[in-house]
């Protein structure tokens, strides 16, 4: 916002300013009890005399011309809009056009809400919004069959509004003074007031507040109103905006960080009304193999032929289609056009539209011609107006998610606007993960021209692929997981840089992202938009499509299936070629090989890793995601331990459904993720960790950097015990540790849970002796062996857990009861060590309660 808006709106708060002044900035405000009052008034004159004509109100107004007609009524702070007809559908969405700025609140600029199909229904004095309930439906020609299901589930009423002027006799001098004609609106038309309406909380603003515990908050109208600049209307769409004030008391800490007023929190919501498309588009039908987003659980078609379920989904989609469909190339009808923020700086906007633009390819291999396309959105373009799809480059206080959202036809699932959001330190958190790769910076703090354009190149690189990724969801695809697995054969997949070593043992970054528009991308494109020839059956010839996919080789594992529960970072998939942000088609060996990646970048730290001038503290925010890089290939790798892989199979396509991984390959696997718990893996130079100064003022903590014990000063321990957390949630998985006892049930020569513990024990408990280790390994060892003690102590005091891994973590524990009995010692760290874990175990076996039970919480990976 900028400082005259800032300053005005202060001054509509507190000093109450002229409306003159507030209409001449196009500013619309609503004080709650003159507008009450007028209403009042007006109400009562109109129960006296009846309700105004149409044309009479009408010419108190600036009118807003559009599919739904508005206007403006500057004299009583009221927004009207004119109704001609009742009970013809539309469609209506609603939106955040300015945001929060906070990625833990997740309430960004140009932030799509639900899109609904709804129609206005007139009831005596009153005019109801009704939302009409598509998930459920009868496709039939039959009216009373359509009724039947129509009666059967409800509706919503979204507002209800007095009708305040209506159509009527209208004398010549209201005729005379109209801005709009008589013969403009038909007989039947009404006007109605949505100002109310229109300044609800309808993005749940409040309700997401309360939910992150930032206080309870309800809209103040008296600081709110209608916003003109960006209250419009065209031919086939209307929308409103609104300045939106939710008023508090603060009881968190993110809203002071990104407000100037926690207390007063101030937002733009936005109201479309659209004209449903035409009946030119086919509905595309779901198919769980072709790699598409389907509407969730669909929607049920009780008017379907026994023989087929009920439950049915659409593929979402664009509409489009070849000039020419007899023609193997042809141009579209109408491409598909998406339009770049005019916000994004340069070179990031460049790189964005080149990868944005890598589309293209995969409607070039449909067969179409320049059918999509990239370009910068026009002057005076609203992003939120549906007439646009926009790539947003949206500001938050942190890093945080991108996303890909659309509007659709409720009925068809037809894509109407595609709206996507970057989120702007994304790149910023590239490079600085490049910085902690090169070390690139020399004795003088700079960087050689070399270096700078590899650190350059390498975060433009990505927000291509990012660029891309996101406008794959909006032009419909799913998340496939698989890709990585199968030489990054979509951008679909998040994607890890592929960092490697060169000749001289040098870190490379040159095959870091992978460029263009994948295998799996194409034929997942040529599916879902193929303009198949006249006389060709689109469902034979796309069934041969995804046959001839599986056939290639290819795979798709999506979201669900990835991250079985996509709020926690410990869930267990089991699919291992099915993980975020890893590498390689062999996830233990991708592993192996990162790990001895890592033991080159971590022996390369230094102050090279920050330019001169920089505070010292800085080395630690480039140290974490190098010292966690292995955090992601952890997770792939521990799909293994009790894994089964999978196809999306339906019968009679020649798949198979699923086969399990074999017992040698899971050992191996189990091998390679204890191996990162060697204290020799997670050792800091005593080095690096004296360059780590405390941060100087006005570099306040967050949660990017390492936890710690020591105040203010670098803890090496408790950055260790992030790692250590990191492997011990993938082998402690309690979903994990349940196959493995399953698959040990089925087949005793595969691994079961206890014999992962016995490993996990030998591994870290029961070690080689603390004589052998220097005094900073053995303060590192103690602090693992707690971890492990904490992490089994919460397993076993999860009752939503497998009785049996239960059993097996507590067989474990009473194991090392019996051996700390056994111990004895003649140092006195160790014998402390040792009795710390035997009370923590009686209390255990006395029943006594775990609340001291603890682990620690790593930075936050996610989105890398």
């Amino acid at each position: 916002m900028s400082r005259s808006k800032q300053l005005t709106w202060r001054s509509i708060g507190l000093l109450g300013v002229s409306l003159t002044l507030m209409t001449s900035l196009n500013i619309a405000p609503l004080h709650a009890a003159e507008t009450a009052a007028a209403v009042t008034d007006e109400t009562a004159q109109a129960s006296e005399e009846g309700l105004p004509t149409v044309s009479a109100l009408v010419s108190k107004t600036d009118p807003i011309p559009g599919f739904l007609p508005l206007y403006w009524r500057a004299d009583k702070g009221q927004l009207l809009a004119r109704l001609d007809s009742f009970n013809k559908p539309f469609i209506y969405y609603s939106g955040l056009s300015n945001g929060i700025g906070s990625n833990d609140l997740g309430l960004d600029r140009a932030q799509l809400g639900g899109t609904q199909l709804v129609h206005f229904e007139r009831i005596g004095p009153r005019v109801l919004l009704v939302a009409e309930n598509t998930k459920y439906r009868a496709d039939s020609s039959n009216p009373r069959e359509r009724l039947a299901v129509d009666e059967a589930f409800a509706s919503s009423v979204l507002w209800g509004f007095d009708v305040v002027a209506q159509h009527g006799d209208e004398t010549a001098e209201a005729l005379a003074t109209s801005t709009v004609a008589d013969e403009d609106f038909g007989p039947g038309a009404v006007l109605i007031d949505v100002t109310e309406f229109a300044l609800r909380d309808t993005h749940n603003v409040a309700r997401r507040l309360a939910g992150a515990e930032e206080g309870s908050y309800s809209v103040d109208v008296t600081r709110s109103g209608i916003y003109l600049p960006r209250t419009k209307g065209f031919p086939d769409n209307s929308d409103i905006d609104a300045v939106i004030t939710l008023v508090g008391e603060p009881k968190g800490d993110t809203l002071a960080t990104v407000s100037p007023d926690a207390s007063a929190v101030t937002v733009h919501m936005h109201h479309a009304f659209v004209r449903l498309p035409d009946d030119g588009y086919t509905p595309l039908p779901y198919d769980p193999r072709a790699g598409f987003i389907d509407d969730d659980e669909g929607f049920y078609d009780y008017a379907v032929p026994l023989d087929q379920p009920v439950q049915r989904s659409y593929a979402w989609r664009h509409r489009l289609s070849k000039q020419d469909p007899s023609a193997a190339r042809s141009p579209a009808v109408d491409p598909i056009v998406y339009y770049v923020d005019p916000g994004v700086p340069e070179p990031i906007r460049s790189a964005l539209i080149e990868g944005a633009s890598w589309w293209n390819q995969a409607f070039e291999a449909a067969g179409y011609i320049d059918a999509f396309q990239v370009k910068l959105l026009p002057a005076g373009a609203d992003p939120m107006d549906i007439r646009y799809n926009v790539i947003n480059w949206v500001h938050r206080s942190t890093r945080g998610w991108s996303y890909g959202y659309s509007i659709r036809d409720p009925r068809t699932q037809e894509i109407l606007k595609g709206q996507v959001t970057l989120g702007s330190l994304r790149v910023r958190q590239d490079y600085l993960i490049a910085e902690g790769l090169l070390a690139p910076y020399t004795r003088e703090g700079e960087a050689s021209e070399a270096n700078q354009q590899v650190l350059n190149e390498f975060a433009l690189s990505r927000i291509r692929q990012l660029a891309a990724h996101e406008v794959g969801h909006t032009i419909g695809l799913e998340h496939n997981f698989a890709a990585s697995a199968d030489d990054r054969a979509s951008v679909m997949d998040y994607p890890y840089p592929y960092v490697a070593l060169n000749a001289q043992g040098q870190v490379d970054l040159s095959n870091a992202y992978a460029v263009g528009i994948g295998a799996w991308d194409k034929r997942a494109i040529t599916w879902g938009y193929q303009d198949f020839a006249p006389g060709i059956d689109a469902a034979i010839a796309r069934e041969a499509l995804i046959r001839e996919t599986i056939a290639g080789g290819l795979h798709f594992i999506g979201d669900r299936h990835a991250r079985a529960n996509p709020s926690s970072v410990d869930a267990g998939p089991c699919h291992s070629r099915g993980s975020l942000w890893d590498n390689g088609a062999d996830p233990v060996a991708e592993l192996n090989r990162l790990m001895a990646l890592r033991n080159v970048v971590l022996g390369n730290f230094s102050e090279a890793v920050i330019r001169n001038g920089q505070s010292y503290s800085r080395i630690e925010e480039v140290l974490v995601p190098a010292y966690l890089m292995h955090r992601y290939q952890l997770q792939a790798a521990g799909t293994v331990l009790g894994g089964r892989d999978f196809s999306y199979a339906l019968r009679g396509d020649g798949q198979q459904p699923t086969w399990g991984v074999g017992a040698q390959r899971q050992r191996d696997a189990l091998q390679a993720l204890l191996a990162t718990l060697q204290p020799s893996v997670l050792a800091l130079s005593p080095e690096l960790v004296r360059l780590i100064s405390p941060r100087p003022p006005g570099s306040p903590t967050s949660r990017e950097l390492f936890p710690r014990e020591t105040g203010y000063l670098f803890d090496p321990l408790s950055a260790a015990d992030s790692a250590v957390t990191l492997s011990l949630r993938v082998l402690l998985d309690p979903t994990r540790a349940a196959r493995l006892n399953m698959q040990h049930a089925q087949d005793p020569a595969m691994p079961n849970f206890a014999e992962l513990l016995h490993q996990l024990m030998s591994t870290t408990w029961f070690a080689a002796g603390q004589t052998d280790l220097s005094p900073a390994q053995a303060a590192l060892q103690r602090r693992e062996q707690v971890s492990v003690l904490e992490h089994l102590l919460k397993l076993v005091s999860n009752t939503h857990v497998s009785v049996q891994v239960r059993a097996d973590a507590l067989d474990t524990l009473l194991n090392l009861d019996e051996w700390l009995a056994r111990q004895s010692t003649g140092s006195q760290a160790w014998r402390a060590h040792y009795r710390y874990a035997a009370a923590r175990l009686t209390a255990l076996q006395e029943g006594e309660g775990l609340e001291g039970t603890q682990t620690t919480m790593p930075p936050p990976g996610s989105p890398i």
